[in-house]
């Protein structure tokens, strides 16, 4: 508060005024509520009436600015603290060293980093009392403390959800930059909370022939490693190479085809192997690459681009071992048509289409439209194995119409839709597809055959019955491969001899099965599939979640069969950032430090919102906890 007011007084009967202690003067305070409240016209009365009063404020003003100043003023110890270095050991340098080195891994940047003149400036200025350490401090000791902090929290996670059944991808990876092989191996399973969870596990070293034998003791050894229980695992879902599905055969594993994969093949078998379509994609690809390798043309092209009102556009390259690249590399050149014909005019290609051509790729599109449309529902992170057969049906079906773009592609869409049915035709009698479907609220058995719902029913009613050792008076117990051996319990307190009453119900009952009195798990899932479908757009995890009290043995069979992917996509994309691991700027790293950090970009991000993870002091042998908590998400 300031000194004036030793000399004046707020008004009683109004707050805009104030009252002067020596001659009783009403005094404005200078505005109209408190916040445009001042000084100054009290200052400026003492000033003009009470000198002496005014001198008096004046001097006892000076005093509390001085004593104020000199309450702020640093001392000479904290100037020289703030100006001293951290201890190698100090909760703030251990705290900067472990985000630098979360940088690192989650950005794909090297080691060297550390040594480059701009990151070492921007540290000197963001923090110059730390001390930044070595590229071979970070590489030996800070990334291993990284990787074996993540590599805990990734044991403890899959040691909460001990009764969850997990399913895999896997994959092979060479790199195009050094003689490196690796195999994947990434899990997902539904916890308790219906949550999907994800996570990598591996992305070890793969040296020698790929066999399946030695691929399968590479599973082995990854169980292993991570006490893995062979009963826990539900599927291994991979490509479709000998050798990988030999090795699932090899060490007991359910294996599943990625069904990407499969789509490949099939588009590969049924399109892209027509004389005309290979005409049009080899014509495709000289017009890409002449556009591609000269920056001259390229120019004229913008050029042109900009006359007709267009953004300016690369031509997209297609590659071999991804159909939908063709498929992006014509739908660009179809979106050129135009600029293209005005550029030949003027400017020479290495070929052009001819009009037919041009129709050719409209309809060619049109028909492989619907696959790049499935290939990326099955590619997201949610796609699970309940939606191989309810897409199958769609994409058959709409195979199966005539159309109006289906001039010229006719016996293509014969041959796609042949090689579909021969490719995916063991999926519809696949247990492991039917009961994932029948237990997906957005499917049930609605996708599936009329003359199979009943063995797939059947398929369910068999899994529920093994879920729930205990009902309807039954005692269900497993001995082995060879099933189930049932025990009759009788529920009633005494025993009483058959009357024969209870031989008329007898003789009806044999008569037809289904008047017996269902089970409760057989109620349960007539209840369920009595109920409407939920909406293709939501999530049948959270509709488990909600409705697992009414259907419990249910649930937990949706647990298991829902979390079974249908691609290896998740391999795919654990490879496709090894490739920026093992670059051009890192090509001698050894594969044990791509692996790990592999690892903890990929893993890193689940644990950011959580509790933070303890990062271990190599000088003090001690653990220190991160000086602040993460609040999002890399």
């Amino acid at each position: 508060m300031s000194a004036v007011w030793k000399y004046f007084k707020v008004s009683e009967s109004e707050n805009r005024v104030a009252v002067c202690n020596e001659c009783d003067a009403k005094v404005s305070r200078g505005g109209i509520n408190a916040k445009t409240f001042s000084t100054s016209g009290l200052i400026s009365h003492l000033k003009t009436n009470h000198p002496a009063k005014h001198d008096e404020y004046a001097r006892e003003s000076a005093a509390a600015a001085a004593k104020r100043k000199a309450s702020s003023a640093p001392s000479v110890a904290d100037v020289f603290e703030k100006t001293k270095k951290f201890a190698s050991e100090s909760p703030k340098a251990i705290g900067i060293t472990k985000k630098i080195m979360e940088y690192m891994a989650l950005d794909d940047q090297p080691f060297s980093v550390v040594e480059d003149t701009g990151f070492r400036r921007l540290m000197a200025y963001i923090e110059p009392r730390y001390t930044l350490p070595s590229r071979r401090y970070f590489a030996d000791v800070c990334l291993p403390e990284l990787y074996h902090s993540i590599a805990t929290r990734v044991h403890e996670l899959l040691a909460k959800d001990s009764n969850a059944y997990l399913s895999f991808t896997t994959d092979i990876w060479t790199s195009d930059v050094s003689p490196t092989s690796m195999l994947s191996l990434t899990a997902q399973w539904v916890d308790e909370n219906f949550k999907l969870r994800q996570v990598v596990l591996q992305s070890q070293e793969f040296k020698g022939s790929h066999t399946a034998g030695a691929i399968s003791d590479a599973f082995n050894r990854m169980f292993e490693s991570w006490q893995i229980d062979r009963a826990r695992v539900h599927a291994v879902v991979s490509d479709n190479a000998r050798n990988m599905v030999k090795a699932m055969e090899d060490n007991g594993l359910k294996g599943i085809r990625c069904m990407a994969h499969t789509l490949q093949i099939a588009v590969n078998e049924g399109v892209l192997s027509q004389r005309s379509i290979v005409d049009i994609s080899s014509t495709g690809r000289k017009i890409v690459g002449h556009f591609k390798h000269s920056l001259l043309a390229y120019s004229r092209l913008q050029a042109l681009q900009e006359q007709f009102g267009m953004p300016p556009k690369r031509f997209q390259q297609d590659v071999s071992t991804r159909w939908n690249s063709t498929y992006y590399m014509l739908q660009s050149l179809l979106s050129q048509k135009q600029v293209l014909a005005a550029y030949a005019a003027d400017n020479d290609l290495p070929a052009t289409f001819t009009s037919y051509q041009w129709l050719l790729i409209e309809n060619t599109l049109s028909l492989l439209a619907p696959f790049e449309q499935l290939t990326k529902e099955i590619s997201s992170s949610k796609a699970s194995a309940a939606d191989v057969i309810p897409l199958l049906a769609a994409l058959t079906r709409l195979l199966k119409k005539e159309s109006e773009t289906d001039h010229g592609v006719k016996t293509t869409k014969s041959a796609l839709l042949e090689a579909v049915n021969r490719r995916f035709c063991q999926a519809d009698t696949e247990p492991l597809f039917c009961i994932a479907t029948v237990l997906d609220p957005r499917y049930k058995d609605y996708y599936i055959d009329v003359e199979k719902k009943r063995r797939v029913r059947e398929m369910v009613q068999a899994e529920l019955d093994l879920f729930n050792p205990l009902g309807d008076g039954e005692v269900k117990h497993r001995e082995g491969a060879e099933g189930t051996q049932t025990k009759r319990i009788c529920t009633t307190e005494s025993v009483r001899a058959p009357s024969l009453s209870d031989m008329f119900e007898e003789i009806i009952q044999e008569s037809d099965p289904d008047l017996r009195q269902p089970s409760a798990t057989a109620q349960q899932l007539d209840c369920y599939l009595s109920e409407v479908l939920i909406p293709r757009n939501d999530d049948p995890l959270t509709y488990w979640r909600t409705n697992r009290g009414r259907f419990p043995e249910l649930a937990r069979m949706a647990r298991r069969y829902l979390a079974a992917p249908c691609t290896s996509t998740d391999s795919e994309r654990l490879f496709s950032a090894a490739s920026n691991v093992l670059d051009e700027r890192r090509n001698r790293l050894t594969c044990d430090k791509a692996e790990k950090l592999l690892f903890i970009k990929k893993n890193l991000p689940l644990f950011l919102k959580e509790r933070p993870l303890r990062f271990c002091c190599s000088h003090c042998h001690s653990s220190q906890d991160d000086v602040h908590q993460d609040t999002d998400t890399a």
